[in-house]
């Protein structure tokens, strides 16, 4: 199957990143989170009996980890839910680190103050801005969310949750400060080794499940993963690029072009990576922002920029927001039949518009609208039953519903 028409270029594309981010990228101080207060409420999470995997959590495992195995996995103690400086209704995952309610919340500010600077940076706006067509097009075939704006975004979001889902591991180095496991991510250099080591929806899935398939060792304020985990990392990457290329061959005997593939095989191909489908047989995909290249004679690389603003930002938010445990609920209101909106905080990109998507369609109920920015979802539904049959997916997929 050749790619007719198809401008997938990783090279080509991290190369227009760097371009449009600049060496002015992020520069200055690290943004500066104000004082909020912010209530929370903690749900223990139960495992299945035996086992130290909640249900969702051991599906996951066996349908998309090969060939991890459940006494490799860390998983959380609690999950958090609380609603940002914005009003956005948001969730995380806790221990069994001692790190606690903050570091999640604390990292949703940092994020929410990253994406304004960046939204804010008027060369980057206009550099976007003048890309030609050639360049769009290569942005729209090789990444998911394609304006450059939007990547480097949703990369900020990223790197908040590689914080905090790598927070869950900071007692096995003896780290009890939350400000102080962010330092040591930013000196490993670890959101480069993340970026590098997982892919895009291990990482985005096992934290919406309150998993992770790592462990940690260290000295002298520095981090690297286990021998185990390195080796464990790199073989689910491989898997998951052979599942891609396994689902291309198959439309090839098909006779499908590729553009007629991956609309065939949409929902199969966002589950298992969409981005790996086309990559040539052999090349090792290395993060578009983790490439460093040489820009008006500067060094530019999106990803640490991106991580040393965020672990500023995060610095301020842990010494500016004030937590505290909500008080219980008045109780359980129930949805009538009719147009609804509710909340879903885990959505972070277009691969969770796709998923939310083949839900809905799965139950053949009716999607308004997914704004993935307010983290919200309007929907009509026919009848009780078939929105709890909807909630019921999301949940599965990993996705909290946050009714109201």
């Amino acid at each position: 199957m050749e790619n007719e028409g198809i401008r997938y270029d990783r090279a080509a594309a991290a190369r227009i990143l760097a371009e449009v981010a600049g060496a002015d990228f992020l520069a200055g101080p690290a943004p500066a989170v104000g004082a909020v207060s912010v209530e929370y409420r903690l749900e223990e999470l139960r495992p299945e009996p035996g086992s130290a995997l909640t249900t969702g959590q051991r599906r996951y495992l066996e349908a998309y980890m090969r060939p991890c195995r459940p006494e490799q996995i860390v998983t959380a103690t609690h999950r958090v839910t609380w609603r940002d400086s914005r009003g956005i209704a948001n969730s995380g995952h806790i221990g069994p680190g001692p790190l606690g309610p903050i570091l999640p919340i604390a990292a949703r500010e940092a994020v929410i103050a990253v994406g304004d600077a960046i939204a804010g940076a008027e060369p980057v706006t206009a550099r976007s801005d003048a890309l030609g067509d050639d360049d769009l097009d290569t942005l729209a075939d090789t990444t998911t969310d394609q304006e450059p704006a939007e990547i480097f975004r949703v990369g900020a979001e990223a790197a908040g949750r590689a914080l905090v889902q790598h927070g869950m591991l900071a007692g096995q180095v003896g780290i009890d400060d939350p400000v102080e496991f962010a330092e040591a991510m930013l000196a490993s250099g670890f959101y480069g080794t993340v970026a590098s080591t997982w892919f895009w929806e291990l990482q985005a899935s096992t934290y919406r499940r309150g998993m992770i398939p790592a462990s940690l060792e260290g000295s002298g304020g520095r981090l690297r993963y286990t021998a185990d985990t390195v080796a464990l990392l790199a073989e689910m990457k491989r898997r998951t690029i052979a599942d891609a290329h396994e689902v291309m061959d198959r439309a090839r005997e098909e006779g499908l072009g590729v553009r007629a593939a991956i609309q065939r095989y949409h929902v199969e191909l966002d589950q298992i990576s969409r981005q790996y489908a086309l990559l040539p047989v052999g090349e090792r995909p290395v993060c578009l922002g983790q490439r460093v290249h040489q820009v008006d004679g500067a060094r530019v690389q999106p990803l640490a920029a991106v991580a040393e603003a965020l672990t500023g930002a995060f610095r301020s938010a842990v010494g500016s927001v004030r937590i505290a445990d909500a008080p219980a609920p008045a109780g359980d209101a129930r949805f009538a039949a009719g147009e609804q909106e509710f909340g879903v905080p885990d959505m972070t990109c277009r691969h969770c518009r796709v998923t939310i998507t083949a839900v809905f369609d799965a139950q053949a109920a009716e999607l308004i609208e997914v704004d993935l920015h307010g983290k919200r979802v309007r929907a009509r539904f026919t009848d009780a039953d078939q929105r709890d049959r909807v909630f019921a997916d999301l949940r599965d997929c990993g996705y909290t519903v946050a009714e109201g």
